[in-house]
């Protein structure tokens, strides 16, 4: 007993130490390129650089955390729950407990009391219901695709048909942050879960489909926040999004500085328990009445919620207390110079390496090398995400320093990402459309917003409409580039299957009986 107790401890420590060296290599980047400019073209105080350090060192352990955390327990949780869920062969029971598991997690979500406080002419209850409902629903709508093998993409062209109607009867001042809310909703703590109640329900299908439709539930999850907010934007009427300026904090000495981050705990300490509370009673319900699983594997399951809450914890914490004020006063630097066109290459490098500091990619980019054996490699993945954010984050600054509507990037962007679906495999475009509300995360929230806003300050721009949006835009590249990524293997696999004839027989004479031939 001792001998496995003590194996079991030495192979959590050596998965700490391989998830350390990957948060490092995540985050690492990022913060170099931050000292680079802080020590060239845009000094800022000590301060806000020492609290950007004490971020960095409590999110580089807090991905340590989360990302061991949701391997051990979010993943095994919603695999389980979802494959429990489709035994039962009862619709009903399906459609109401992913609505109301939808519902309970949206609520849930800290993020999305962030999105509530920009949108004041709508009560905040109002606002945090209708999203939770859309969430709902779009679960729903995602969990009987899967059921039922339904394609993604002209699902894809009518829904994101209704919104942009929608959006034509929408005030400006509120389209942004409409947009915004489809990435809010899908944070890190349900990305993990709904994604991998997704591969659960896909695996009671016995086609070889089944583990291409797994993906594609994070991809409508976004599309209803974004239809909530926009017809609550059509009843409320608002004028205009009242946006309250940042303040970044200055303190005197080291008492203060370490005063502001323990201040910070607390708040999301609560926050992220609240978070967690409904997935934990969902799965107890789950455990008692079919899941039954050993003690072994829900010991296992209940110490990677603890490394989880722990993660998350950490990480919010030194994103939004040492992050946000560092990426608010660098947009305004760099905007504020001499060349404030800068603003936009600076922006893209950091666009490229901070989506891999975004805990949910990690998840996403695990889980899609395992479904497809290695087919598509987590580090292409990743690669194909930070060029889709690097691009996107370049646009939204372009936006900042020209006000151009968000419009002109998201119709046509759009537009390609749906039109290009219908020519590449299937679990290209399921993953393309996940990835987009995966790498949207709280990294762009506590750093590229704030960039965005600080650079809009001194540009002196409108913040609601061109600031905001930089969620949307970060949301929508990665559907382009991560399909393109499939295109081009398309194109590689025709080139590398010449047809040959031998002897009079024809190359499908040679194929076996159970070869795949796909027109």
């Amino acid at each position: 007993m001792k001998g496995n107790a003590q194996f079991i401890h030495e192979k959590l420590h050596e998965k700490l130490r391989e998830k350390l060296t990957e948060s490092l290599q995540a985050v690492l980047p990022i913060v170099a390129i931050v000292l680079v400019l802080c020590f060239s073209i845009s000094p800022i105080s000590p301060s806000i650089l020492l609290s950007y350090l004490i971020g960095a060192v409590l999110i580089i352990i807090g991905m340590m955390f989360f990302t061991l955390g949701a391997e051990m327990s979010m993943s095994p949780m919603g695999e389980k729950i979802g494959a429990s869920m489709t035994r039962t062969k009862k619709l009903w029971f399906i459609v109401l407990v992913s609505f109301c598991l939808g519902v309970i997690i949206t609520i849930s979500e800290p993020d999305l009391q962030v999105l509530a406080n920009q949108v004041p002419s709508v009560p905040n209850a109002v606002l945090i219901g209708a999203v939770a409902v859309g969430v709902g629903a779009f679960l729903v709508i995602a969990l009987l695709r899967i059921l039922f093998g339904k394609a993604l993409p002209p699902m894809l062209v009518v829904f994101y048909a209704i919104v942009f109607i929608l959006a034509c009867f929408v005030p400006k001042d509120f389209l942004s942050v409409a947009f915004d809310s489809g990435g809010v909703t899908t944070g890190p703590m349900t990305v993990p879960f709904i994604m991998a109640l997704g591969v659960g329900i896909a695996a009671i299908r016995s086609d070889r489909h089944a583990a291409d439709d797994s993906f594609g539930l994070v991809a409508l999850c976004s599309i209803g926040p974004i239809l909530a907010v926009l017809v609550l934007g059509m009843i409320y009427k608002p004028e205009e999004s009242a946006y309250s300026a940042y303040i970044i904090p200055e303190v005197a000495d080291s008492g203060e500085l370490w005063q502001m981050f323990l201040s910070g705990f607390p708040t999301y300490i609560k926050e992220i328990a609240l978070s967690l509370l409904p997935i934990v009673i969902f799965f107890g319900v789950f455990q008692v009445v079919s899941l039954k699983l050993n003690k072994r594997n829900l010991v296992k399951i209940i110490i990677g919620l603890v490394y989880t809450y722990i993660g998350l914890v950490l990480f919010l914490t030194g994103a939004n207390v040492g992050f946000m004020p560092a990426g608010n006063y660098l947009g305004q630097v760099l905007a504020g110079g001499k060349y404030p066109w800068v603003l936009v290459p600076i922006a893209m490098l950091i666009g490229y390496f901070i989506v891999r500091a975004e805990p949910a990619v990690y998840v996403l980019n695990k889980q899609v090398e395992e479904i497809t054996d290695g087919a598509i490699s987590a580090h292409a993945m990743g690669t194909a995400l930070s060029i889709g954010v690097s691009v996107s984050v370049g646009l939204a600054m372009v936006r900042v320093l020209t006000g151009i509507s968000i419009m002109w990037f998201l119709v046509p962007g759009y537009a390609v990402a749906i039109g290009i679906s219908f020519f590449v495999p299937k679990i290209y475009t399921a993953i393309a459309f996940d990835s987009g509300g995966v790498a949207s995360g709280p990294m762009t929230a506590t750093f590229l917003l704030p960039l965005a806003q600080g650079a809009c300050v001194a540009v002196g721009g409108n913040i609601v409409t061109d600031a905001f949006g930089v969620v949307a835009m970060v949301a929508m590249t990665p559907l382009i580039t991560v399909q393109l990524m499939g295109l081009v293997s398309v194109v590689r696999q025709r080139r590398a299957k010449p047809v040959i004839a031998v002897s009079g027989r024809s190359a499908l004479d040679m194929l076996g009986d159970d070869a795949i031939i796909e027109l």
